[in-house]
């Protein structure tokens, strides 16, 4: 059997890895601040992300393919070549879930990381399978670098991006992301030897590279149009003002100016303002039990009742917290002072309050040793 030489374009390599860049920012930057966001937002954005990041996959692959130079004249089966752009999507799907919807522990960091490198694999080889005229052959050892290779580069990847949603961290992961599937894609190809075949067995009707360059010039165009989109939100100068500095000498109440931006004034007194009967009213915050997150906005917990607030769990966190509040999941802070019970569970904690509307609060393991702490058990 004689394998058939091959080579690339150059032009359309960098090409690949620009677009694999672009979709690991889109896909990035759209999942950022997800957790002061409403379930649905959630969903919306992590559905958006996933067509991002897994169409960012497949647009990659197949730029890369119309580099690939061989001697022969070859085809694409379309059903094929779809399905793999659905597997690429769907895997992401599931790896974007499981960040955003489970606490983001190491291990839940290195299973996304690896469930996204091997729905690359994955993407890849139905993608080759695709070929007409032609036919891939793949070594054991080929196959073995690729996967290892996949999933230790998309472990790095979303470590790194998801370890801080920063921006610095999010423009590291990107080029991790990129980097990964550009990388996997070649070695994958390095461990593959072509042959012509002239047996066609068609689950789809065949596209020649024509059609196929049209199809990711489309899809690419989209991705750019995402990618300027986030970017301009990504560059966007933070419409947080500047928090107040207190005087080392100037007293409780002396502010030290700041040279530029706004100054932020420090809540009134020691009150959360709520809202109620269409007027803005104070609860100190000694009388309020918990925070908790709905949305961009908050509900506050008292032995009045459930009320609306203004701020989002961040600032609250920002201006009450940590004296007295304490934050024990990422949509909870409490008042240990209102805890009736503590009940230790496996790997967590809930918090046993006897309030209105408040019965119990949860405590994620990251949070575990702090409050409990705090609690004095």
């Amino acid at each position: 059997m004689q394998f058939l030489d091959y080579s690339h374009n150059p032009a359309l390599i960098g090409a690949s890895l620009l677009v694999a860049l672009m979709a690991g920012f889109t896909g990035l930057s759209l999942t950022q601040g997800l957790a002061q966001r409403s379930t649905l937002q959630k969903k919306l954005s992590i559905a958006l992300a996933a067509i991002s990041l897994g169409g960012g996959i497949w647009s990659m692959h197949f730029v890369a393919m119309l580099g690939l130079q061989l001697p022969i004249l070859f085809y694409y089966d379309a059903a094929v070549t779809l399905s793999s752009a659905l597997v690429a999507i769907l895997v992401v799907g599931v790896a974007l879930l499981l960040l955003h919807f489970r606490e983001r522990t190491p291990l839940v960091l290195v299973s996304a990381g690896s469930i996204v490198g091997l729905g690359i694999i994955a993407m890849h080889y139905i993608g080759m399978a695709g070929l007409e005229m032609c036919r891939a052959l793949y070594t054991p050892l080929g196959i073995t670098l690729a996967v290892l290779a996949s999933c230790l580069l998309n472990i790095a990847a979303f470590w790194i991006a998801y370890g801080q949603r920063s921006h610095r961290n999010i423009l590291l992961g990107t080029v991790c992301f990129g980097v990964a599937v550009v990388a996997v894609h070649f070695i994958a190809v390095a461990g593959t030897g072509f042959v012509a075949d002239s047996s066609v067995n068609e689950v789809g009707p065949s596209i020649g590279k024509e059609i196929m360059a049209m199809g990711v010039v489309l899809s690419s165009f989209v991705l750019c149009g995402a990618f300027l989109l986030t970017g301009v939100t990504f560059l966007e100068p933070s419409q947080q003002v500047v928090p107040a500095v207190v005087a080392e000498t100037g007293g409780e109440g002396a502010i030290a100016e700041v040279a530029s931006g706004p100054i932020e004034i420090e809540p009134r007194g020691k009150q959360i303002p709520y809202e109620l009967k269409g007027q803005t009213l104070f609860a100190d915050l000694d009388s309020v039990a918990a925070i908790r997150a709905e949305g961009h906005y908050t509900h506050i917990y008292t032995a009045h009742g459930v009320f609306f607030c203004a701020w989002s769990i961040t600032e609250a966190e920002k201006r009450v917290a940590p004296n007295p509040f304490l934050k024990t999941h990422r949509s909870y802070l409490i008042n240990p002072a209102h805890v009736i019970s503590f009940e230790r569970l496996k790997d967590n904690g809930i918090c046993h309050f006897d309030l209105p509307g408040l019965a119990k609060v949860p405590v994620s393991r990251s949070r575990l040793k702090q409050v409990r702490a705090t609690l004095g058990v």
